[in-house]
């Protein structure tokens, strides 16, 4: 189970106006994914505790959100979080990269086209780019692709080689080596032990 958060810039804005400069962590550990506390997990159970009192979400789930935000500011990953507020920042105009790939994985990419946009040199944009995901620009489309993939076989009733060409790929063999090597098996076999996986769910 996953949970999300769309993020407000006006809220994240309206909170890094109301820190204290110094409170805010101006440096982090390389991205990666971190262990919650009980704070943050309260907060959590509170706005989602708020689909069973609709009349009070108008209210509450403002100031819920919020309370999130803070505790991520707060946290190990808070200075990336801090610096996807400043919109002028690298890091910001990275996101709106990331969301484009998010949106168009399947089209061919221009990476020196995304950096002139960016208003960054290509190496500068290589490595923001890096920074912020973990991954270059081709891998990242690259992970997008397969995942997505992933699902078409296993829930959607595409073929390995439908799916290859559905995400973007021109070689059907290049996609079999590629996804055996995310995944750590062959398309076919992966995709048939997610679905014994998740009917055993059911």
């Amino acid at each position: 189970m996953s949970l999300g958060l769309v993020l407000n810039q006006n809220v994240l804005q309206s909170l890094l106006r109301d820190l204290p400069e110094n409170l805010i962590p101006t440096s982090s550990e390389p991205f990666a994914a971190c262990e919650i506390d009980i704070e943050f997990m309260e907060a959590w159970l509170r706005l989602l505790r708020l689909t069973k009192t609709t009349r009070d979400i108008p209210a509450l789930a403002p100031a819920y959100e919020r309370e999130i935000l803070y505790r991520v500011l707060m946290g190990p990953q808070g200075w990336y979080l801090r610096q996807l507020g400043m919109q002028e920042s690298n890091f910001s105009k990275i996101s709106q990269i990331v969301k484009w790939f998010r949106d168009h994985f399947m089209s061919p990419i221009d990476v020196g086209e995304m950096a002139t946009k960016s208003g960054m040199a290509i190496n500068t944009f290589h490595r923001q780019f890096k920074s912020a995901t973990g991954l270059s620009p081709i891998q990242f489309q690259k992970q997008l692709r397969l995942l997505e993939a992933r699902n078409l076989i296993a829930f959607e009733g595409y073929t390995v080689a439908g799916a290859a060409y559905q995400v973007g790929y021109q070689s059907a063999s290049q996609f079999n080596r590629e996804y055996s090597r995310f995944f750590g098996l062959p398309p076919a076999r992966d995709t048939e032990k997610l679905r014994l996986i998740e009917s055993a769910r059911d």
